[in-house]
């Protein structure tokens, strides 16, 4: 078991799907056991190693399905690459999964520009996710998205130097060819984001200084980054099995400014997703952040964000016609959350879950989902599952096409309608 575990991230696709055959047969024979879990769960933005994970496709999905997940859905930036893998490993496993990509987009030309808007680094520029991707247009979303990873790729390649002019007079530095490359599945597809560039750093860190005290000390007094109590032990703690991510957490949250490069050809107009996404029958969904306090994935540091106009937020991106808004029921207070959802009712807008996966200390299941004020988040994933089924049959049956627009007056009918051909078996539909 443990050898096709270990297998799940190796470097070609076929093997990594023949290593989850695998288990998934050690699973039928009762050898395997999924995690007992008590509710409903669903999660539809997990990365993997085709943006920054610790996971390939194969290997989310399996965490998915032992954590006791009922769907799941790929969320990689800025790349597709791994959506074929995760398709293949949902159909292994029998289980149900959602494609999607989520990107950064200029909002220079609306009334949020130059706002700190969803992005911790950039003012202007905000995240926003492409759901339920039909998968006869994935090659079409794979080349849009081309010459933006590309246009990034120039800039991640200038930040390696700023971050080597910090590091650097230290004995410290890293090559963009040499050690962030390799940790890419930019030869497939994949992206490069800054965590690549931090992760290789931490790498080079531990190399150089070793896990620990000095490397603690390193951080503090060389670099001035401050680190919470929590962090510095885990960091001082030369056994802990996390050790890189949670280096990583602390350079994401306290040395990012120090390097960071503006972006700016590198992300579309967000006119042009909302069209791409029309075109090819995706959901548009804006990814809410909120002001936020004790961030619960490590890496981010307390600052506001859009707390403060949301409703000129609601009113933005109703405008340039997103169909949806997407949220981290763990992420927030209840009352954050409590704002969205009546200003998501109040503006017709989908509510969808997405736990942001991207380290081994996060958990797949999300216990706030048991709280019945999001159980709306759960039909919803349903209906992701029902609409991209469909919607991969012919883009007319989309969960937001015209002739769907025609049928449907009301929301909330619409998603059980949606949610009823996801958890349907039959892949012929017709709106």
């Amino acid at each position: 078991m443990n050898r096709w575990i270990e297998q799940l991230n190796e470097r070609k696709s076929e093997v990594r799907l023949e290593a989850l055959k695998q288990l998934y047969r050690l699973y039928l024979d009762g050898e395997i056991q999924k995690q007992a879990v008590d509710h409903e769960y669903v999660n539809n933005h997990i990365h993997t190693t085709y943006s920054f994970s610790p996971y390939s496709p194969a290997k989310a999905l399996w965490m998915a399905f032992v954590s006791g997940l009922s769907t799941a859905g790929i969320m990689d930036h800025d790349s597709v690459g791994g959506t074929r893998e995760f398709i293949a490993a949902g159909e292994i496993l029998q289980m149900a999964v959602t494609v999607g990509m989520e990107c950064r987009v200029d909002m220079s030309a609306t009334s949020l520009a130059g706002k700190r808007i969803n992005n911790p680094d950039q003012n202007g520029i905000a995240y926003i996710a492409v759901h339920g991707i039909p998968h006869t247009q994935l090659d079409t979303v794979s080349r849009f998205i081309l010459p933006y990873q590309q246009q990034r790729n120039k800039r991640n390649r200038a930040m390696v130097d700023k971050i080597n002019q910090i590091t650097g007079p230290y004995g410290i530095t890293i090559g963009f060819d040499s050690d962030v490359l390799p940790l890419s599945m930019s030869h497939d597809g994949g992206s490069i984001t800054e965590r690549h560039l931090l992760y290789a750093l931490c790498l080079r860190m531990v190399q150089d200084l070793g896990k620990g005290e000095k490397l603690v000390r390193f951080l503090k007094d060389s670099l001035n980054i401050n680190i919470s109590a929590r962090l510095e032990a885990l960091l001082e703690d030369t056994e802990n099995e996390h050790y890189v991510y949670d280096l990583l957490g602390v350079l994401k949250s306290g040395m990012v400014e120090k390097f960071y490069i503006p972006a700016t050809s590198e992300c579309p107009p967000v006119s042009d997703v909302i069209r791409l996404c029309t075109e090819i029958g995706a959901i548009s969904a804006y990814a809410y952040l909120g002001d936020v306090g004790d961030s619960v994935t490590g890496d981010k540091k307390t600052q506001k964000f859009e707390d403060d106009y949301l409703e000129l937020l609601f009113e933005e991106i109703k405008r340039l016609g997103f169909h949806a808004i997407t949220y981290m029921p763990s992420r927030n207070t209840k009352a954050q959350l409590e704002r969205v959802k009546k200003l998501c009712d109040a503006y017709g807008l989908l509510q969808i879950s997405g736990e942001d996966i991207n380290s081994p200390r996060q958990k797949f299941i999300c216990s706030a989902l048991k709280d019945d004020a999001f159980r709306n988040l759960i039909d919803a994933a349903w209906a992701l599952i029902g609409h991209e089924k469909a919607a991969t049959v012919d883009l007319e049956n989309a969960m937001f096409s015209k002739t769907s627009d025609e049928k449907f007056m009301d929301l909330q009918e619409r998603i059980q309608y949606y949610k009823s051909i996801g958890q349907q078996k039959s892949r012929r539909y017709q709106v």
